[in-house]
């Protein structure tokens, strides 16, 4: 499948080339027909150019071509958990089950986090952004053909454990960093879970690449917490025998503007589930988007394992947010493939279109991640991957059989 374009040639320089085509082309912006993505023999690509322009040995495949998928949410250490969780159990429930089952045979463990490795790229997933609160993933990471940004999450509501709580991440973080020194953050769990004393060691730490993550207004829970000093997460800490009442007061504001004030500093935020975000909340975010790129995933068949709710995509579409999509770990969802929330989405969201879908989970994704000079785009110089979504409907669509095939 190797050959030679004579337009493309450099000087005196004879490379070699692949050719691949197929029914459209999504380039990371927009769709096309008639095209073919020319990448070089280590899967760089050199251009997209008209069919008529590309001669002979094309690889054709049925169906539409796009850059690899960036999955921006995952917990991939919790892959061993697949199935061990009741579904539609409401967040609290969900969270006690996890705290229950998250510890296993450290083989298992690692097995699962194999395979779960290996299923993410086998559906064309090339980057990812995940979220790890043990070291149990970096050796797969440092074997693996998936790009990891590595959230090293830190959780604790009591003030009085935050600088333990900080200490015992910042080893974790270290342990990453050694590996992956411009792939590791570390970040604040979800409001409900970091008391502000610990938000504050969170900030004063030096964040690479300035990109952090946090678990937003995922049940109306968390903000009936903060509005009103109400709500069901306050059985999760009589459980937890966490006494609340002698260190947390309401802020009469929802969660995402009560912590938003120590995010500040990071140039990239996640705001990832998003469930009951408000338009109030948006605005306030964007009043300093000059300052920070904020991004909102969408992790929605988690939503719909979880408390069988749907993010609210309407209200973010209207406010013209950039969203990004997550898998969310296999505790919370039946597998690890971008396409299938796409499919899910486009069941619940009928208007929502396939091309704004897939610039969710390939240029937006890369920009999240800070990757975008590698990944989500096919632009000359970069190696984004590319994938081939088959069985499309006979109008060209994505739509509930669709599959996605890697093709480099």
């Amino acid at each position: 499948m190797f050959i030679n374009i004579a337009p493309l040639i450099h000087k005196n320089e004879v490379v070699k080339y692949q050719k691949f085509t197929a029914d459209y082309i999504f380039d990371g912006y927009t769709t096309e027909q008639h095209k073919v993505v020319v990448t070089n023999e280590q899967g760089i690509i050199e251009a997209v150019i008209p069919t008529s322009d590309a001669g002979e040995d094309i690889l054709y495949t049925k169906g539409m071509l796009t850059p690899g998928f960036i999955n921006c949410h995952c917990h991939l250490e919790l892959s061993h958990l697949k199935g061990k969780i009741p579904e539609q159990t409401g967040l609290v429930d969900f969270i006690l089950q996890i705290l229950q089952n998250r510890n296993a045979d450290k083989e298992a463990i690692e097995a699962a986090i194999v395979k779960a490795d290996e299923e993410m790229y086998n559906n064309g997933i090339v980057a990812v952004g995940d979220i790890s609160n043990t070291a149990f993933t970096l050796l797969q990471k440092t074997k693996s053909k998936i790009h990891y940004h590595n959230f090293i999450e830190i959780s604790g509501f009591s003030p009085e454990i935050a600088q333990q709580r900080f200490a015992d991440g910042m080893e974790i973080y270290q342990s990453f960093k050694e590996y992956f020194p411009n792939q590791t953050s570390i970040v604040p769990h979800a409001p409900y879970s970091v008391s502000p004393e610990l938000f504050q060691f969170i900030a004063q730490a030096n964040l690479v690449n300035n990109i952090s993550s946090i678990h937003n207004q995922e049940t109306i829970a968390e903000n009936e917490l903060f509005l009103h000093g109400t709500g069901d997460f306050y059985r999760l800490y009589q459980t937890l025998q966490i006494p609340i009442a002698s260190f947390f007061k309401p802020t009469n504001k929802t969660s995402l503007v009560s912590v938003y004030p120590y995010m500040q500093q990071n140039k990239n935020i996640l705001w990832v589930h998003n469930s009951f975000t408000s338009d109030i909340d948006i605005e306030i975010i964007q009043k300093n988007s000059q300052q920070q790129q904020h991004f909102w995933c969408i992790c929605v068949n988690a939503n719909k394992y979880i408390e069988n709710i749907y993010p609210p995509i309407s209200l973010l579409k209207n406010n013209q947010t950039h969203c990004v999509l997550g898998t969310d770990s296999l505790a919370s969802n039946h597998q690890l493939n971008i396409l299938d929330e796409i499919k899910t989405i486009k069941h619940q969201y009928p208007f929502m279109l396939d091309e704004e879908l897939l610039k969710w989970v390939t240029i937006n994704g890369a920009k999240a991640l800070k990757v975008e000079k590698q990944f989500g785009c096919f632009t000359k110089g970069k190696k984004p991957g590319v994938n081939c979504i088959q069985n499309l409907s006979t109008n060209g669509e994505i739509n509930s059989q669709s599959e996605v095939k890697k093709i480099l």
